[in-house]
């Protein structure tokens, strides 16, 4: 019995590992490439370089204008998180307090459309943003706030569920109304589902490119439209494409490095229960 129980627990770990392995083989190749020229990348894509070369990221910090770039970035992804982290969380206290056949209705129009794939609507959207004057930065964050509301909404929701009504009913006795219970006692007991809503939010919108494509100019191009650059028409720089990617990435990172202890309890905060 312990035999079997410790081969179990063995083969458990051994497969964890493999799938560990085969998760981070892309960084891996990304990393390492970055430190290549493009002779050697073509030459072998697994081998480890033979003299590292730190000029491909100080060129791909100048080719990316990765400071604009990065700045771009910056107010889309943040602005689009505070977007929808407010308007997404206000929805689904509204919702989960509100026990009548509509909300309900509501509530299962915005899970159904989480399964509406944003290539079947792209071109109407892109067509009525136009007619409107809002093909801008301003458009983009209104777009990132309807497709990031419904899983927002959704995670939300069951997270407020968990909340008793015994709170609420409290506060009003003590003369609060509906926006001072929400932002005072509501939302910061939120905290965990929030920074997940941000990770799972902040991950898509910084790594997107369709759609920036398809709404920015180059004036004020994100960091992955700006990646555009390494690949023309008759040659591919790859060893600058993957020093600019691993650069990208770091924010990312820096911010998952933080949250992630969040993030577990948060999903659990806001499964169904």
């Amino acid at each position: 019995m312990f035999k079997q129980k410790h081969r179990s627990k063995f083969l458990f770990s051994l497969v964890g590992i493999l799938l560990a392995l085969l998760w981070l083989s892309p960084f891996y190749l990304m990393l390492v490439n970055a430190f290549k020229s493009n002779f050697e990348i073509f030459n072998s894509v697994l081998a480890f370089p033979e003299t590292f070369m730190f000029d491909n990221f100080k060129q791909a910090f100048i080719d990316l204008d990765f400071i604009n770039a990065l700045t771009n970035s910056l107010i889309i992804s943040v602005g689009s998180i505070l977007l929808i982290i407010v308007f997404s969380s206000m929805a689904a206290y509204a919702l989960s307090r509100n026990k009548s056949r509509l909300s309900g209705v509501i509530f299962l129009v915005f899970v159904a459309a989480m399964l509406i794939p944003f290539q079947s609507v792209m071109i109407p959207l892109i067509s009525i943003f136009g007619r409107i004057d809002m093909l801008n930065t301003y458009g983009l964050l209104f777009m990132y706030l309807g497709f990031g509301s419904s899983l927002s909404i959704f995670l939300y929701h069951g997270a407020v569920k968990g909340i008793p009504v015994s709170l609420d009913e409290a506060a009003m006795i003590d003369g609060a109304s509906r926006w001072t219970i929400f932002w005072k006692i509501i939302f910061p007991m939120l905290k965990p589902i929030t920074i997940t809503v941000m990770i799972l939010n902040v991950i898509w919108i910084w790594n997107d490119y369709l759609l920036p494509s398809l709404v920015l100019s180059q004036e004020y191009a994100t960091i992955p439209l700006r990646m555009f650059y390494f690949f023309g028409q008759y040659t591919k720089q790859w060893h600058l494409a993957l020093a600019g990617l691993t650069i990208a990435i770091i924010p990312v990172i820096v911010i998952y490095f933080f949250a992630q202890r969040h993030i577990i309890k948060g999903v659990a905060d806001g499964a169904v229960k």
